[in-house]
């Protein structure tokens, strides 16, 4: 059964109401913190207003692309509980897990088995691996197959181009599941009637 659902990409606080208070709430909520090339990115003001609410038992997660001291010294005390980071380096990925007190989620985009054995550098450090597809945004997706390599013991999360039909593909698969795309309309918002469609799909799935 899968472990839970992430949505990534929240920008709005009516769409965050919405996740929060449904009867089958997210484990995890992503916000696009200094990734500006996304649509879903979050500026710092907004940012601050969208974590400051009462998140209940769901973790948020800052969404995090080569964080230099800067922006880490300026969202520090924002309410998130995890980092979620792509391209840092396990010894930086170390240094900020512990200067800032904060659970760690790396995040390594994935085409081939090679990418996928990164994951042995970090597995000691990070909290959670997200093994996404190339593209960042773009949310372009990889052969799952390749996780099947992974240690069991690894506290797995996967992304990349996931659509809300795919859930029960992954009911015999011990991973938390991140989407994000395919929960927006055409302009590019989150959808509520597909969230709402998520949620409650995960819900039966999950363990």
């Amino acid at each position: 059964m899968v472990k839970g659902i992430k949505i990534c990409g929240i920008s709005d606080l009516e769409t965050l109401n919405f996740i929060l208070n449904h009867q089958f709430p997210p484990k995890f909520i992503g916000f696009i913190t200094n990734y500006k090339k996304s649509r879903r990115y979050v500026d710092y003001e907004n940012l601050k207003k969208l974590v400051s609410i009462k998140k209940n038992k769901t973790s948020f997660v800052s969404v995090l692309v080569n964080p230099n001291d800067k922006i880490l010294e300026k969202i520090k005390d924002l309410n998130f509980d995890f980092y979620q980071m792509y391209d840092v380096s396990p010894e930086r990925t170390k240094i900020i897990k512990e200067k800032y007190k904060i659970k760690v989620i790396t995040a390594i985009t994935v085409v081939s088995q090679k990418d996928i054995d990164i994951y042995k550098n970090y597995s000691e450090i990070s909290d959670l691996i997200l093994f996404d597809g190339k593209g960042y945004e773009k949310s372009i997706g990889f052969n799952h197959e390749l996780l099947n390599s992974v240690t069991i013991s690894v506290n797995k999360m996967i992304a990349g181009n996931i659509k809300i039909e795919d859930i029960p593909k992954f009911k015999n698969k011990d991973y938390f599941i991140d989407l994000s795309g395919s929960l927006e309309n055409k302009d590019g918002k989150k959808d509520l009637d597909k969230i709402n469609k998520l949620l409650n799909m995960a819900a039966k799935n999950e363990a």
